[in-house]
C-alpha cells in the first residue's frame, strides 16, 4: 500500500473538524468536490471508511475519530514549527484566516485592513463572512470576531472596532406618509416590518429599551431576508420598517432616504471582539494582527 499523501491527510483533518465539506472548502480555498476526492482517495488507500456522510452532516467514523485524534495535534505541531521561522523575519509571513459577521466585514474591517496589510506585506488575510455561530478553530480559522454573548469563555477576547453600537428602527418617509409614525415599540406590531433571518434559521426578535424597560417584539411584514443590503433597499423603497445596526442605516438616514423611528428606545450594546484560543505559541500573522488591533484601540 502506498503512503497517503500529506495533503489528503490535511484535507481529512479539515473536513472532520469542520463537520462539513463546504465550511472546510471555504477555509482552505478549494472546492468541496476537491476535498471529497481527497477523502475518497485516502479511504481507498487505507481500506477503511473515515467519514459518515449524509445530506445534513459529516461525522467521523470510529476509525476516522481515532485518526483525527492523532493527526490534528501533529498538524498543529507542524504549523507551529513552520511559524517559528517568523521570529527571524522583520515582519511575519503566512496566512491569517478570520471568520467574522457580515456587519463587521462591512463596517469595521475596511478601516483596519489597509493599514495592517501595508505594515505586513508578507501576510495574506483571508476573511470569511458568516452570521451563524461556528467553532472557528475546528473549522480551520485562526480567530473569529463576534459579540461578547457569542464568545466561548475559554477564549481570549480583544476589543475591535467601535466599543458601543446600537440597533435602530427606520422607515422611508413615503411609507410613514401612508401608514403613520409609531409612537411606541408595540405600535410596530401593526406595521409592515422587514425581518432578518440568520443562516442558522433564527428569526430574532426586535428589542427596545428605555430607562430600564425592555420590550421585545416579533412583528410581521412582507419580507424576510438574510441579506442586510436587500433589507435596506426594501426599506428605502417604502416596503416597511427596518431594524438593524445604526452604522449600516446611518448613511440612508443622513441622505433622507430613511427616517429614524423611536430614537428614545434605541438599545446600546458593546461592540465586537476579536477572539482566539489561548496559546503560548501564537502564529506570527495572528500575533501581528492582535498587536495591530490593540494599537488601533489605543489610538497609536
Amino acid at each position: 500500500m502506498s503512503e497517503p499523501d500529506l495533503s489528503d491527510l490535511s484535507a481529512f483533518v479539515a473536513v472532520a473538524q469542520a463537520r462539513g465539506f463546504r465550511t472546510a472548502a471555504l477555509t482552505r480555498g478549494v472546492s468541496p468536490s476537491a476535498l471529497s476526492d481527497a477523502i475518497r482517495r485516502l479511504e481507498r488507500q487505507l481500506g477503511v471508511r473515515l467519514l459518515n456522510r449524509t445530506t445534513r452532516s459529516v461525522t467521523p467514523t470510529e476509525a476516522g475519530q481515532r485518526l483525527l485524534e492523532r493527526l490534528a495535534p501533529a498538524f498543529r505541531e507542524i504549523a507551529g514549527a513552520l511559524d517559528t521561522v517568523n521570529t527571524f523575519r522583520d515582519s511575519p509571513t503566512g496566512t491569517l484566516r478570520l471568520n467574522v459577521p457580515s456587519i463587521v466585514a462591512r463596517e469595521v474591517l475596511p478601516a483596519l485592513i489597509p493599514g495592517f496589510l501595508g505594515a505586513h506585506p508578507g501576510i495574506t488575510l483571508e476573511v470569511v463572512s458568516n452570521d451563524s455561530f461556528i467553532d472557528v478553530l475546528a473549522a480551520g480559522f485562526d480567530a473569529g470576531i463576534r459579540y461578547d454573548e457569542r464568545i466561548e469563555k475559554d477564549m481570549v477576547a480583544v476589543p475591535i472596532g467601535p466599543r458601543t453600537q446600537r440597533f435602530i428602527a427606520a422607515a422611508a418617509p413615503r411609507y410613514l406618509e401612508v401608514h403613520g409614525e409609531p409612537k411606541h415599540p408595540r405600535d410596530l406590531l401593526h406595521h409592515a416590518c422587514i425581518r432578518h433571518r440568520f443562516e442558522s434559521g433564527v428569526l430574532p426578535a426586535w428589542e427596545f429599551e428605555r430607562r430600564g424597560e425592555v420590550i421585545r417584539i416579533s412583528p410581521d411584514g412582507p419580507l424576510v431576508a438574510s441579506t442586510i443590503d436587500l433589507e435596506r433597499s426594501a426599506a428605502v423603497a417604502a416596503l416597511g420598517v427596518i431594524y438593524s445596526f445604526e452604522a449600516f442605516l446611518r448613511p440612508a438616514i443622513e441622505s433622507g432616504a430613511l427616517a429614524p423611528l423611536l430614537p428614545e428606545w434605541w438599545q446600546t450594546f458593546r461592540g465586537p471582539f476579536l477572539y482566539y484560543a489561548s496559546r503560548t505559541h501564537m502564529p506570527g500573522p495572528l500575533r501581528a494582527f492582535v498587536d495591530f488591533v490593540l494599537a488601533a484601540q489605543r489610538g497609536t
